[in-house]
C-alpha cells in the first residue's frame, strides 16, 4: 500500500454487525430505548399506524419508521451480481436520500455508492456481494466522520438504514456522476496501489472524490462535500 496524504432481496436487513462506539452510545440513549419507542407507538409524540410507528428526525425532517429503509439504485452489472428482488423507485427514510451504486472490476473488486441528494461518494469492498447493503451503513459512518459530520447525525442516518429495497437506476444525472467517479477512482486506486484490506485507502479516495466539482451542483454548492455540510447544517438549524 502506498501512503499518500489525504484527509439481499427486498426488505433485507442492513444493520451493521459492528458500529463505531459513538453510534452505539447514541442508539442506546433513552430517546431510542425500546420502552420509549413503545410509548411513541402507543400515541405519544409520533403518529402510529398499525404495527409501525414513525417520528421525525432533525436531519432533513424525514419521517423515521421503526422499519426505516433506504433505496439502492444499482447499475445492471451490479444487479446481475446481487440478483435481488427489484422494486419501483421510491423515497428513502434517510437524510442523504436514495443511493446509486456500481461495481469497479479492480483486483480486488470495489463498490462505488453515491448519494442522490448530495452526490457524496463512498467506496467499499464489493465482496461478499450478498452482504453489500448490510455492510454499507458501517462503511458510510467513517466517511461521514471524515467529513466532520456530527456523531448524532451519523447515528441517525445509520439508524434509518435498517432495511434496503433495490431498484434500477432512474436519475441520469446521478448515473453520469457515477461514471465520472469510476474513472477518477480507477486512477486513485492505481496511485494508492490498492490491495485487499486497505480500507483506509478507500476512505481517503472517497474523501478526495467528494471534493470534485459536479455539474448538477454548479448552481449552488459545487462539490459533494459542500453539499453534505449544507445538508447537515440545515438539519441542525431545523
Amino acid at each position: 500500500m502506498t501512503t499518500l496524504s489525504s484527509t439481499t432481496g427486498t426488505g433485507a436487513r442492513c444493520r451493521p454487525s459492528a458500529l463505531p462506539i459513538v453510534i452505539e452510545r447514541f442508539l442506546h440513549r433513552k430517546t431510542l430505548k425500546a420502552d420509549d419507542l413503545s410509548d411513541r407507538a402507543r400515541g405519544g409524540p409520533c403518529h402510529s399506524s398499525g404495527e409501525a410507528g414513525s417520528f421525525s428526525g432533525r436531519a432533513g425532517h424525514r419521517t423515521l419508521s421503526f422499519a426505516a429503509m433506504f433505496h439502492l439504485h444499482c447499475t445492471k452489472k451490479l444487479l446481475d451480481r446481487i440478483k435481488p428482488e427489484i422494486v419501483a423507485p421510491g423515497q428513502s427514510d434517510t437524510a442523504l436520500g436514495n443511493w446509486y451504486a456500481t461495481v469497479l472490476f479492480w483486483k480486488p473488486q470495489v463498490a462505488l455508492l453515491v448519494s442522490e441528494r448530495t452526490l457524496l461518494p463512498v467506496l467499499m469492498p464489493l465482496a461478499p456481494v450478498a452482504t453489500l447493503a448490510r455492510r454499507f451503513p458501517g462503511q458510510l459512518a467513517p466517511v461521514l466522520k471524515e467529513h466532520g459530520v456530527p456523531p448524532e447525525f451519523i447515528a441517525q442516518e445509520v439508524w434509518r438504514m435498517d432495511t434496503v429495497q433495490y431498484a434500477k437506476t432512474a436519475n441520469r444525472s446521478v448515473v453520469g456522476i457515477l461514471n465520472e467517479f469510476v474513472k477518477q477512482t480507477e486512477f486513485w486506486l492505481a496511485a494508492y496501489a490498492y490491495e485487499k484490506g486497505d480500507d483506509d485507502d478507500l476512505l481517503a479516495i472517497s474523501a478526495k472524490l467528494a471534493e470534485t466539482p459536479c455539474s448538477p451542483l454548479y448552481k449552488g454548492l459545487i462539490s459533494p462535500d459542500r453539499a453534505l455540510h449544507e445538508l447537515v447544517k440545515a438539519g441542525a438549524q431545523a
